[in-house]
């Protein structure tokens, strides 16, 4: 399957460069000491709303920046390689935005500018502590008493959780199953909605996740996005285009795995050259870039069908499933490659390689992706 490719036009190569001067000028700088004290980047991501890169693939007439997603997806490999907390929050902040996008009534819309501008941060409420891949399965509960819905139930590793300021709660309002379940958002400051402490994670250590419990937590009806018994169409629909977002982040951070471990070999001299002329060094270097080119490659593929209109969740969870596989394989490599200054700190390829683990397991486990993609080989 091929798709005509749309060239970038000359405000996308400059919105490319804008995001780069960000990357290494805002973003470098600081990964390290928020990372290591565990600090939400709130005022970060303000900046980078403000810079109109918190709501890139939207219309403009709803305050995004009517970008195609090729060029999107590009945005967040360039932050991702600078600091992939922050490449993570604008790819969850974009999925959050979905819901009232595309199924929100006028009144919920009128919100979009403010959302699309990073004013307001937005937060996924989907996943629960005993079903991350079975979502049809979910059990928090909705109940219609007057009119409000009141929600009751736990959501687990919920990206900015205790930090959001609005919430997209998929709740059961009917009956078990799929088609008993609706999307409502929920302000931050709803009663009854309570986060949790974040969770101590292996790497994202300046975003972590958080459970957050809805306490009979009251709700207008008219928050209701969407139609009654919708929610899990609208869920799935947001993760297709949310698991390119995550491919993206893996492309950029093993890029950036691929570069430090390059330069180091060029440098590092053993029995007196630079050990990147040593062919177990230079063939890892070279099996290492041709990963990231290849998941890039993929991963941009999907996209333009994306903006072409075309079918593209299958070619998104292959996006997924390489990419976030191949950032694993890379990171890893790249510690092998500095040897033992690699498993230290002062490198940032340790920290890489805590980062890739989780693009594995976010918007789909790589072992739904397989199945997803297992699935569409087999039937008629």
């Amino acid at each position: 399957m091929t798709v005509e490719r749309i060239l970038p036009t000359e405000e996308a190569y400059e919105l490319l460069g804008l995001t780069r001067e960000i990357a290494d000028g805002e973003l470098a700088p600081r990964v390290a000491r928020f990372e290591e004290q565990g600090e939400f980047p709130r005022e970060v991501l303000r900046t980078i709303g403000r810079s109109g890169l918190m709501g890139l693939p939207y219309p403009e007439t709803d305050g995004g920046a009517g970008q195609p997603y090729e060029v999107y997806l590009q945005v967040l490999e360039i932050l991702a390689g600078s600091w992939l907390a922050i490449a993570e929050a604008v790819s969850v902040h974009t999925l959050s935005c979905f819901p009232v996008y595309a199924f929100g009534n006028e009144r919920q819309r009128k919100s979009l500018p403010d959302m699309l501008g990073g004013d307001l941060l937005g937060a996924y409420c989907l996943s629960e502590p005993q079903g991350g891949s079975d979502a049809a399965s979910l059990t928090t509960r909705a109940e219609k008493d007057g009119c409000d819905w009141v929600v009751t139930g736990t959501k687990a590793w919920i990206t900015h959780g205790g930090h959001a300021d609005f919430y997209n709660v998929f709740c059961r309002t009917g009956g078990p199953g799929p088609t008993g379940i609706s999307c409502v958002i929920a302000d931050a400051d709803t009663p009854g909605l309570l986060p949790q402490i974040p969770e101590r994670t292996m790497g994202l250590r300046s975003s972590p996740p958080a459970q957050i419990v809805f306490d009979g937590a009251r709700i207008p009806a008219e928050r209701l996005v969407g139609d009654e018994g919708a929610g899990f169409r609208i869920a799935m629909q947001a993760l297709d285009a949310g698991r390119l977002g995550i491919a993206a982040c893996a492309v950029g951070l093993a890029q950036a795995a691929v570069d430090y471990a390059t330069a180091y070999a060029k440098e590092r001299q053993q029995f007196g050259k630079a050990i990147g002329e040593f062919q177990g060094i230079g063939f890892m270097l070279a099996d290492m870039a041709t990963q990231v080119s290849a998941a890039r490659a993929l991963t941009l593929a999907a996209a333009r069908l994306k903006d072409a209109g075309r079918p593209f969740s299958i070619e998104a969870a292959k996006a997924k499933l390489f990419a976030t596989d191949a950032a694993m394989r890379v990171t890893t490599d790249a510690i092998q490659v500095l040897g033992g200054a690699g498993y230290v700190s002062d490198h940032p390829v340790e920290r890489w390689f805590r980062e890739a683990k989780v693009l594995q397991i976010v918007e789909g486990t790589n072992q739904i992706q397989r199945l997803v993609i297992a699935r569409s080989l087999t039937r008629d």
